[in-house]
């Protein structure tokens, strides 16, 4: 039997093959196993080296403590911390508004008054105006914020040509401080210098100096409504346009292909689809309405009269200038009861609407 031969340069001497041909053609995979055993053995030792090599867990560290003991000795500190903020305060008010005290007479003796706090607050007639009063702000700026808020998010949905530059315009009065805001709309409703006179002077022709937007008392809380609208309309466009956004565009497709309108899209498609974040935004902007404070005090103090005292002006009056802070208490608790259940039911309807 012959025997092969490898062809080596000139000079080199031949390796012969055991085997002879047939280890020649099966020696390609002889070599593939060769490499893949041996990539396999590399493996194994790095898996054996890292498994011997990895640091011990931060639980045996710690002495001898679990995972879970970890855990909780890490979010403690925060526990503490939200706890002292937010339910000490509530259940101190809560224990207070039982009682007689005074803040501005801290050694006095401590009385309790069972429910009397509680019954002064609910048959006060000037703490129902303030409610109504609070309502009315609620309504109102709700509907504009909604409204305009959704079709501006509507429109910047289109994305025309423009449109990031134009969203970053309207989103300016939401990065601004209350402070600023008052401050600055306060100068615009001056009725003689003011721009929102002349404005309004060139719409309908009526003199900028006739008239007091601030100062009358059919005008002064719509002002405030004008003021808090556009600070805050951009906040619900930004809520509604990321609830446009995630509608896909293959619904709105095939709406075509269904021969659909553009009308019936909207009605059928966009509000349906929108619905949980609009509602959401609504919830959002109602709860900081109904505890608004910094816009009114800025903007008339509660005035003219009482024309615009809100609930949180009625309250901040109780306990820092009548000092019935008892009373303030209850009047608190009863603020803390309305939002949070009537926050709690418009969560269920916005939970059965997701669901839908």
């Amino acid at each position: 039997m012959k025997e092969s031969f490898d062809f080596l340069p000139v000079g080199r001497p031949a390796r012969k093959r055991p085997g002879g041909p047939a280890a020649e053609r099966r020696s390609p995979n002889l070599k593939v196993k060769s490499v893949i055993n041996s990539d396999t053995t590399i493996l194994e030792k790095s898996a054996k080296h890292a498994a011997t090599s990895t640091p011990v867990s931060l639980a045996r560290r710690i002495g001898g403590l679990s995972d879970r003991a970890i855990a909780w000795l890490f979010i403690t500190p925060t526990i503490a911390l939200l706890l002292a903020i937010n339910i000490f305060p509530l259940i101190w008010a809560i224990r207070l508004s039982f009682t007689n005290y005074r803040a501005n007479r801290p050694n006095a003796v401590l009385e309790n008054v069972g429910l009397q706090n509680y019954h002064r607050v609910l048959t006060d007639s000037d703490i129902w105006i303030a409610m109504q009063t609070t309502a009315h702000f609620v309504f109102w700026t709700i509907l504009l914020q909604t409204l305009i808020g959704f079709s501006l998010a509507y429109l910047i949905d289109r994305k025309f040509r423009g449109h990031a530059f134009w969203t970053t315009v309207i989103l300016i009065p939401m990065m601004l401080s209350p402070a600023v805001v008052g401050n600055f709309w306060r100068f615009l409703y001056q009725p003689q210098i003011g721009l929102f006179n002349y404005i309004v002077s060139y719409v309908t022709g009526v003199p900028p100096s006739s008239f007091e937007m601030l100062g009358s008392v059919s005008l002064a809380p719509w002002s405030i409504i004008i003021v808090d609208t556009w600070m805050w309309t951009p906040y619900v466009m930004l809520i509604c346009l990321a609830g446009l956004r995630s509608i896909p565009d293959y619904i709105y497709e095939a709406a075509e292909v269904d021969r659909a309108s553009a009308w019936r899209q909207f009605w059928s498609i966009t509000i349906p689809m929108a619905l949980p974040f609009i509602m959401l935004a609504v919830l959002f902007r109602g709860i900081e309405n109904f505890k608004m404070f910094d816009m009114v005090m800025l903007l008339t103090g509660g005035g003219p009269g009482s024309t615009t005292e809100v609930a949180s002006i009625t309250l901040k009056r109780e306990a820092f200038e009548s000092w019935r802070t008892g009373r303030a208490s209850a009047f608190a608790i009863i603020l803390f009861v309305a939002v949070f259940g009537l926050a709690n039911i418009y969560v269920k309807a916005l939970n059965k609407v997701k669901q839908r």
